[in-house]
Parts: structure tokens; C-alpha cells; sequence
């Protein structure tokens, strides 16, 4: 079945914000990553592309890499440091109880560093799912804690010119996350103290922290810095990777109203899972970015309505739904 035609540019969203979509649901069986690049090149509005550092670097240098990018009119947005790669990694990375595999960790993500850098990123984004713990009485909280923090503002200090975010998730593949939640992210930053970190958003994330996205957004945006946005959905028992606003439209609307009320000007990035279903990924891709354009287009039109400005001063949630749902739907 053919995809359907790329989404129509967006002349109502003034900031513009790019899309990235998934790269590794453009894999295909023998493929590589120049095939999954122009997988996504043929989306059709995915214009900026995060790599997996290092499993993406395992082929092509950080020379190729960017004219693969380039040769599909994308810019590089940052890399995303996966631990899972390295199997020495699934007790713990920056948590590991053995010093010897901790500083593997620091020096692999410095590396990363290194190749975003050379390439004209300037974000790393660290998801430290393996860092947590499964069983009471496994781990010295006190010291997963230390060790965390002190291997957070090693890698920052690497490089102050590449920002340092921060994704959080409760569970999975641990029990429990050593950074499950807003708060507890926010509380580590603090610690680490240094400018050049902040936290990256992910919708379904946030959903199975039992988060309130919009809330958790405001946080960031008061405590610390946003540095990234995963737009998803789920029904927020675990990382569905649906399609973004298709199980919770309302809640994405106010959550991109909270973005925009922060001022957020990076990238929107796809991080959802059409492989999972055997879903056709460009045309998922253009899924998510007519629906996000439709979005976008009514959070602009929310977040400086002076109504529902006046009906959230009072917490009048019958005037409020109303408003939004008028924006949303019609009604």
C-alpha cells in the first residue's frame, strides 16, 4: 500500500519547530544506516535526525554520517548514547558497583561527546535505563546516587559547548530507574549544578511516571532547562510508542501549550514504534507529523486565549474543556 502524501508545510506555526523521526523504525532486514536515513528522507517533513551513539557509528564516521544526512536535507539535531549496546552495561552504567566499568561508561559517553561535536551537534541526550535496580537490599541507593552525580558532571564538563539532557523513564529494562520521574531528575540536576545540562521530555514517559506532561513540563522549564520533546502516546502502563496524539490528544495539546509558553524552540522528535506493529514507518511518519501540525496549530491557538487564561485563573474545568475542546474538535 502507498503512503500517504507527504503533510502539507504548516504556514501557521511561526517558530517552526523541525521533526525527527525514529531512525531505527526504518531498519530493514540486511539494511543499514544510510538505508534507515533515507528511509526517514522519504517521510517528507522530517528535516533534523538524532543518532544512537555508538551502535549508528558502527559502520560510517561521523564525515559519512553527515552527508548522509545532508544528502536528504536533514541537519543533525544530537546524539542518544545507548548502553545497552555493551553488555557489560546491564547491571548498571554510571551505577555499576565495579569503578573499572563506571569509568567504561564516562569514557564512552565523553566519546560520544566527541562525535556529536565533530559533527555540529550540540545535545547528547542520556537515557540510564539500565541504571536502577530490581530487588531490596540489591543496591546502595546513597552511592548509585553519588556515583550518578558524579559521573553527570564529569560528562558535562567534557565539552560545555554540547548540552547534557537528561531522559527519564520509570522502569524498563530495570525494576526501578535510578531517574524515574520529574522531581527525582530535577533533584539530580540541581546537584550536578552544571549550566550545560537539562532534561529531554518524553510523552509516554511521563505517562507511566503517573506525570501530568504539561506539569512536569512547567517544572523543567522552572528548575532546570528543556532540552528535548519525544512526542508519543500510550495508555501509560509502559512505552507504547503510538502515534502521537492518538490516545491523548487533550493532554499533548496542553502539554505543547506548556512548551510554548516556556518558549521552546528545538525539535520535535518522533519517538514511536510503527516496527512494534508491522506498521508502514513513512507513512506512520507523515501520521504523526499531520497530526502534530494539527496540534501545534490549536496549542497556538490556546496559549494566549485570554479566556481560557481566565477560566484556568478561577480552576473552572467546565469552561476550560469547553474552550479547548471548541479548538480541538469543534464542539
Amino acid at each position: 500500500m502507498t503512503p500517504p502524501a507527504p503533510p502539507r508545510p504548516n504556514r501557521l506555526r511561526p517558530n517552526r519547530l523541525r521533526y525527527a523521526a525514529r531512525l531505527n523504525a526504518f531498519k530493514v532486514k540486511g539494511g543499514t544506516v544510510a538505508d534507515m536515513i533515507a528511509g526517514a528522507g522519504r517521510v517528507g517533513g522530517v528535516t533534523a535526525a538524532d543518532l544512537n551513539y555508538p551502535d549508528h557509528f558502527a559502520a560510517h564516521d561521523t564525515a559519512a554520517l553527515s552527508n548522509l544526512l545532508a544528502d536528504q536535507g536533514m541537519v543533525l539535531n544530537g546524539l542518544a548514547l545507548r548502553y545497552y549496546t555493551e553488555d557489560g552495561f546491564k547491571l548498571g552504567a554510571f551505577t555499576h558497583p565495579d569503578a573499572t566499568i563506571r569509568r567504561a561508561a564516562i569514557d564512552l559517553t565523553k566519546r560520544g561527546i566527541d562525535a556529536c561535536a565533530a559533527m555540529g551537534g550540540t545535545q547528547m541526550t542520556l537515557w540510564m535505563g539500565q541504571d536502577g535496580f530490581d530487588y531490596s537490599f540489591q543496591a546502595d541507593y546513597g552511592r548509585m546516587w553519588d556515583d550518578t552525580i558524579a559521573a553527570l558532571a564529569e560528562v558535562a564538563d567534557h565539552n560545555p559547548t554540547i548540552d547534557i539532557a537528561v531522559e527519564y523513564k520509570p522502569n524498563e529494562p530495570r525494576a526501578h530507574s535510578l531517574m524515574p520521574d520529574m522531581a527525582t531528575t530535577l533533584l539530580a540536576l540541581d546537584e550536578v549544578a552544571r549550566p550545560n545540562t537539562g532534561v529531554t521530555l518524553d510523552f509516554a514517559h511521563m505517562l507511566y511516571a503517573g506525570e501530568m506532561p504539561a506539569k512536569a513540563a512547567m517544572l523543567a522549564a522552572r528548575k532546570s532547562r528543556i532540552l528535548g520533546l519525544h512526542l508519543n502516546d500510550g495508555y501509560g502502563k509502559r512505552d507504547d510508542g503510538l502515534i502521537a496524539g492518538s490516545v491523548h490528544p487533550v493532554q499533548t495539546v496542553e502539554l505543547l501549550v506548556a512548551m510554548l509558553r516556556a518558549g521552546y524552540a528545538g525539535v520535535i522528535y518522533f519517538d514511536t514504534f510503527p516496527d512494534h506493529s508491522g506498521i508502514d514507518p513513512v507513512a506512520e511518519s507523515r501520521a504523526n507529523i499531520r497530526l502534530t501540525d494539527r496540534l501545534l496549530d490549536v496549542a497556538h491557538q490556546l496559549a494566549d486565549d485570554p479566556a481560557l487564561a481566565a477560566a484556568q485563573s478561577r480552576q473552572d474545568a467546565a469552561a476550560a474543556t469547553t474552550l479547548v475542546m471548541a479548538a480541538l474538535i469543534g464542539a
